[in-house]
């Protein structure tokens, strides 16, 4: 193709879920009420972590920092979707798409490794609970905290750089609800080899790296819990980790099926499924999983209501 041809656009059509007035109109309440729910469950899981002292430790450390991470992932896209139902015309401005392309996949990598380092958490809790104030200090903590952010932020940064430097020769519809990575390579009309590169090593850095060091961490908690002898003991060994262990199988599992594909296989249709999963649905439900089963964040929001009605 000649040098002539190849350009960038300055805005972006998104096509959105649907062309039916009534139904968007239907998820935009859906989808509105969702986002409210978000916005004030992990916020009451921020609020409640700052105020109880009880609360002060390295695992409501990065629950609290998971909560920042939803919060600021789900406001990257939702509000735009949200008016895109209310739109006819359903653009983006190019330096819009950037910015959130950017945190989408900046909360998303920050994700994968907080998890990854709740999960050491966990394992130095079951298999050396003698240790574990020496070796999760708060320099430790904090520092798997600050690594999984730059590490997050950094990776974000190179794969928005390499997307968004791709031109599509004039084209300019995106068949999404969010400017997203392979929705924005599937619209490139030059070789992408080194995109799909990047992706790959996006995916190995973000996504397999932290999902086998989970693994590996829970392959040790497992054992540790087998050679409890009383059932009472495991259950209650076991209990510190299924919050969290449902939260990764939710994150990690739909994660690596959908962008451990370097070659963008997926539809269109399918990718935007992926991207409301996490959008949408993983914040709102993240609170609820972690506050349900939690007594210490059920003793302290207990604490909060009875002050607040005394």
């Amino acid at each position: 193709m000649g040098g002539d041809n190849i350009t960038w656009v300055s805005e972006f059509v998104l096509l959105g879920l649907s062309t039916d007035q009534q139904t968007q109109v239907g998820l935009f309440v859906v989808f509105g009420a969702t986002y409210l729910m978000t916005l004030l469950g992990n916020g009451l899981i921020i609020l409640l972590i700052w105020l109880d002292a009880r609360l002060h430790s390295p695992m409501y450390f990065f629950l609290c920092n998971l909560s920042v991470v939803d919060i600021c992932y789900t406001t990257s896209g939702v509000p735009q979707m949200l008016a895109h139902f209310l739109m006819v015309k359903k653009t983006i401005s190019y330096t819009r798409c950037a910015t959130q392309l950017f945190f989408s996949l900046a909360m998303s990598g920050i994700e994968f490794l907080l998890l990854a380092a709740m999960a050491y958490d966990r394992y130095v809790a079951v298999c050396d609970p003698l240790q574990y104030v020496m070796v999760m200090r708060r320099g430790m903590y904090v520092g798997l905290a600050i690594v999984s952010w730059l590490i997050g932020l950094a990776n974000s940064a190179v794969e928005t750089a390499v997307t968004m430097r791709l031109p599509t020769c004039g084209q300019n519809v995106l068949n999404h609800v969010a400017c997203e990575t392979l929705s924005m390579v599937r619209l490139a009309c030059v070789d992408i080899t080194f995109n799909q590169i990047i992706i790959l090593i996006s995916s190995i850095i973000v996504l397999l790296v932290p999902c086998c060091l989970v693994s590996l961490s829970y392959v040790y908690i497992v054992t540790a819990i087998l050679r409890i002898r009383s059932t009472q003991g495991r259950c209650k060994a076991f209990g510190t980790c299924t919050s969290h262990l449902t939260v990764v199988s939710m994150s990690y599992g739909m994660a690596l099926f959908t962008y451990m594909q370097p070659r963008a296989t997926a539809s269109a249709e399918q990718d935007k499924m992926i991207v409301l999963f996490y959008a949408v649905v993983t914040p709102m439900l993240n609170p609820l999983i972690y506050s349900l089963r939690n007594k210490d964040m059920k003793a302290a929001l207990n604490k909060v209501i009875g002050k607040s009605s005394a």
